[in-house]
């Protein structure tokens, strides 16, 4: 890396390489991780054991991550000053070595329109957030069909609200988008009307459903859900969403209305189902009929509702992970923010975490040491020993310390 002011890279490792849409990954990959702010630091320390602990017992220490440290958030401004709180080299970095973890990182302040997250997806071009919901037993399920869920939102990052706009009722550019809305629809709009404007193109909803399906054939799911309010304003990414099904993946996607046609309702195998519902319908399935649900595919701001919608019936969002992605870097983390409340007192669930960690092992490939986590993990659950905020929902459970936890998970992956 050129000009590098705080960030060393470890002596011992090598870079991931991508070619084409391959990584290239050595037995001593270099791995930039951010610890994030709030209970950041906490979860990570407990993460970083489970991870080198399945990666060395899976591989018998012939592998190993090597781990580079690089800042964002309140310890990138103390590092940096000037509040430098997304330095250069963060980002320089991480496209540098395509593959990346971070803990949660918190905005400036509530309103103040600066998401530090947004900030670190958007410099990188992540443009698809996939967070997989999934329920394991031992975690305090709240619907009856709770043990059905295991489903996969992905979500476009760039786009919807995220690079909207508002226009304050009164401003002087308020009134005139009033003035050019009522003109052109004919309509009575008044001046204390507060106007907001999201963004949906071709392009960004085509790449996001190509990954969709790209992920759906890779993880052998059967079906990808467009979810959508094409009754109001959605109608266009809906569209796009097949037009990019028939472009991309022909072959192995079919729409509900060809299996019926031509297949008489039975779907070949290796296909994956194509399908569209009402944001409406989706979040009723996920409370009465969770597997009518695979692979669901949505706007950002929807995918987000969805999978905190979901996330409350597994556990909460303590334990759901998310990979952001673009077509060459993966960067991995937990879905929640950064609980401020917790910090410093060893009482975090480090699960969403940990399961982002695994991920990102089956990100490049390392897949022996992600199913020594999951398995661990599950043993964990089962045995009902778990952190504060699991404990306080499960009968006979033993309320143990984010560090704990993290000693636990790797107790049981022997």
């Amino acid at each position: 890396m050129a000009k590098v002011k705080h960030v060393t890279s470890p002596p011992n490792g090598v870079k991931i390489q991508v070619e084409g849409d391959k990584l290239i990954v050595g037995d001593h990959p270099i791995i930039p991780f951010i610890e994030g702010d709030g209970i950041g630091p906490e979860i990570w320390k407990a993460s970083r054991l489970v991870l080198d602990s399945a990666v060395k017992l899976a591989y018998s220490g012939k592998k190993r991550i090597e781990w580079m440290e690089v800042y964002a958030g309140n310890k990138a401004a103390e590092i940096y000053g000037n509040r430098r709180r997304l330095p250069g080299e963060t980002v320089t970095a991480i496209k540098e070595y395509s593959v990346a973890i971070n803990g949660p990182l918190a905005s400036l302040r509530e309103g103040s329109g600066i998401d530090l997250n947004y900030q670190l997806r958007h410099a990188l071009d992540l443009f698809a957030c996939i967070r997989p919901v999934k329920y394991f037993n031992g975690l305090p399920g709240n619907l009856k069909n709770s043990k059905k869920i295991d489903i996969v939102i992905i979500s476009e990052n760039l786009e919807d609200i995220s690079e909207g706009f508002e226009y304050k009722a009164g401003s002087k550019s308020g009134k005139e988008i009033i003035n050019y809305f009522n003109s052109l629809n004919k309509t009575s709009l008044g001046y204390d009307t507060s106007i907001g404007i999201k963004r949906i193109s071709e392009f960004g909803t085509m790449r996001l459903i190509k990954k969709a399906i790209e992920f759906a054939i890779d993880n052998k799911r059967e079906s990808v859900t467009i979810t959508h309010k094409s009754n109001l304003t959605e109608d266009s990414f809906r569209n796009w969403a097949y037009k990019a099904a028939k472009m991309f993946l022909p072959d192995q996607t079919i729409t509900e209305q060809e299996l019926i046609a031509k297949y008489n309702g039975k779907k070949p195998k290796g296909m994956i189902l194509m399908k569209d519902r009402l944001t409406d319908k989706v979040l009723q399935d996920i409370l009465l009929n969770p597997e009518e649900l695979d692979v669901v595919v949505a706007p950002g701001v929807t995918g987000n509702f969805l999978a905190t919608a979901s996330s409350t019936h597994v556990g909460g969002l303590g334990v759901i992970p998310l990979a952001n992605l673009s077509y060459s870097i993966g960067l991995f983390g937990p879905i929640h923010r950064t609980v401020e409340e917790f910090e410093g007192k060893d009482i975090a669930n480090p699960t969403g975490m940990i399961q982002a960690g695994v991920m990102m092992l089956e990100y490049i490939s390392w897949n022996k040491a992600a199913k020594l986590i999951t398995i661990a993990l599950k043993r964990s659950l089962k045995s009902k020993t778990v952190t504060k905020d699991l404990s306080r929902f499960i009968n006979g459970a033993k309320s143990v310390k984010c560090s704990r936890f993290a000693q636990e998970i790797v107790r049981n992956m022997n």
